[in-house]
């Protein structure tokens, strides 16, 4: 026998009817996260409905820019990305955010004298919830305002801000705005972004075993005369803590990367035009951070390309030569088969931990194969040798 009990009532009587109940009324059991989720893959939410997040965050290739622009070479992923209107073009290559959940506030660390944290490669934000607001407003990114946005997630998801912000969360446009990046930084913050799930990891956990040339890419990568990698990139062991284990210190370095010409014919930047970095931060005065960015975590390197702060490498391989022979004359970068560049700040540039390593080709390569176990078993099916 069958009781035909109307569905409202089953969820008002029970609280073990959210099955039920969802299937009327989706948003009924929306969280933060999830409307996180569908904020982050809203096109509308640009100024033309042509740009969403995850154009720029593809979830499918460890949350970076797959696509292809003009600052594409031989069809390989983009130096830096497109804006909503198909012209503008950003300076600065779109990093993965995976892991960024664990990137700390921007900060002075008085013990070690280095600022460190905050987002953007640059540290100009200072954590995700401020970060999630930028692209939003950024005029080569979505192109939108405060005012344009909130509108169209009130239209959209009114029910779920009012349910989880509370009924007046739209007496404020900037009240709204700030609840809109706060439900894309929990998001961010969700496994989805963050799984530890990489080679590297189920060997630690003794599930796997690092091939004898991945033990001499680690050994290489931690030895203070040989790579000294983990200076800046520290490498975890079982008892570290999930911030202590994305392979950064979450400091600032002027690597000494040259000035991306094609990247710059293309956005308009005139020729003279110098990206300082961390120095354009207003709370940094110190002279010797010219040209400093933010010490990028390691997970999923291998499948993040392209590489340094200006998108000019393709290729791992290519990053671990320039690290071990920037200064060394003759060297040559493979992907032109020319010298390297002149560094875009040279005289700040890190001459004492890279440039000259003297490290041989098998140790290079040594290196990039340990950086490959770093990528999450979601992704490993990018790898590329």
């Amino acid at each position: 026998m069958s009781l035909n009990i109307p569905t409202l009532l089953i969820c008002s009587i029970t609280l073990f009817s959210l099955t039920a109940c969802d299937k009327k009324n989706p948003q009924s059991v929306e969280t933060k996260e999830s409307l996180g989720k569908k904020l982050f893959n809203d096109m509308d939410l640009s100024k033309d409905g042509t740009q969403s997040c995850a154009s720029c965050h593809n979830s499918d290739h460890a949350f970076i820019d797959s696509r292809l622009n003009q600052t594409s070479i031989n069809t390989s992923i983009a130096a830096v990305s497109l804006g909503q209107d198909d012209l503008s073009l950003g300076d600065i290559n779109t990093p993965t955010i995976s892991y960024a959940a664990f990137v700390p506030d921007f900060h002075y660390d008085e013990e070690e004298g280095l600022f460190k944290g905050g987002m953007f490669l640059n540290g100009r934000s200072e954590n995700l919830e401020e970060q999630a607001k930028q692209p939003f407003l950024n005029p080569v990114e979505m192109q939108s305002t405060e005012e344009l946005v909130v509108e169209a997630v009130q239209t959209k998801y009114a029910e779920a801000m009012t349910s989880i912000f509370g009924p007046s969360i739209f007496n404020s446009t900037e009240s709204a705005f700030i609840a809109i990046a706060n439900s894309i930084a929990a998001f961010e913050r969700s496994e989805e972004f963050s799984s530890f799930d990489s080679k590297f990891d189920k060997v630690l956990r003794g599930e796997d075993s690092l091939t004898p040339q991945e033990q001499l890419g680690q050994a290489v990568f931690i030895a203070e005369d040989k790579g000294n990698c983990a200076a800046c990139h520290p490498v975890p062991n079982l008892d570290s803590s999930k911030m202590e284990s994305v392979f950064t210190d979450f400091s600032y370095d002027n690597l000494g990367v040259p000035k991306n010409n094609l990247v710059r014919s293309q956005n308009g930047k005139p020729a003279e035009f110098i990206d300082n970095g961390l120095f354009e931060n207003p709370n940094v005065t110190d002279m010797e951070l010219k040209g400093a960015f933010r010490v990028s975590s390691l997970r999923n390197i291998a499948v993040t390309a392209p590489y340094m702060h200006n998108g000019i490498f393709r290729n791992l391989a290519t990053v671990v030569h320039f690290y071990n022979s920037r200064d060394v004359k003759g060297s040559i970068n493979p992907e032109t088969q020319k010298p390297w560049g002149a560094s875009e700040v040279n005289e700040t540039k890190n001459t004492e931990e890279l440039g000259d390593l003297k490290l041989t080709s098998e140790e290079e390569t040594a290196i990039v194969a340990f950086l490959k176990t770093l990528t999450d078993e979601r992704y490993e099916h990018l790898i590329q040798d």
